[in-house]
């Protein structure tokens, strides 16, 4: 069976946008701004650089419009998750995808050195595997054609 070989650092390499963040004691309207601004689902929360946690579309569904608290007065730390699946740069595709089906997570942030350098999604992993699966086709088709 193939395996996916490319790794999270040539993933972040092609990612159009940055990191994006929030600090933990901005309101959860400033990250849903935040959020819509850059059209993600996820932000990582730092303390300075110190990752202390993510945010997410669903954290917000299950803890704020759900339980009817305003996010205009919520703070992200209050709702944020605080126990942070990470990867690092040398991880490989096959392996995101592994810990995301596994854990049933959205949003990988990725960690050089306890620094976070970029956030890989489950569209990223998709898009890889979709990617590689085109390629592995197209050399089938040319050894068949040869």
């Amino acid at each position: 069976m193939h395996t996916m070989t490319k790794t999270v650092q040539q993933i972040l390499q092609h990612k159009a946008h940055r990191l994006v963040s929030i600090e933990p004691d901005a309101t959860v309207y400033e990250a849903l701004m935040l959020m819509a601004k850059h059209d993600i689902g996820s932000l990582v929360v730092l303390d300075g650089e110190r990752l202390t946690g993510i945010f997410s579309e669903r954290d917000y569904a299950r803890q704020v419009a759900l339980l009817g608290k305003s996010s205009k007065e919520t703070h992200v730390r209050q709702i944020m998750t605080q126990k942070v699946l990470c990867v690092r740069p040398e991880q490989t595709v096959d392996q995101c995808m592994g810990l995301m089906t596994q854990k049933r997570v959205r949003h990988l942030p990725v960690l050089d050195h306890k620094k976070v350098i970029g956030v890989i999604s489950i569209g990223d992993v998709v898009k890889e595997v979709i990617s590689e699966q085109q390629l592995m086709i197209e050399q089938l088709e040319q050894y068949i054609h040869s």
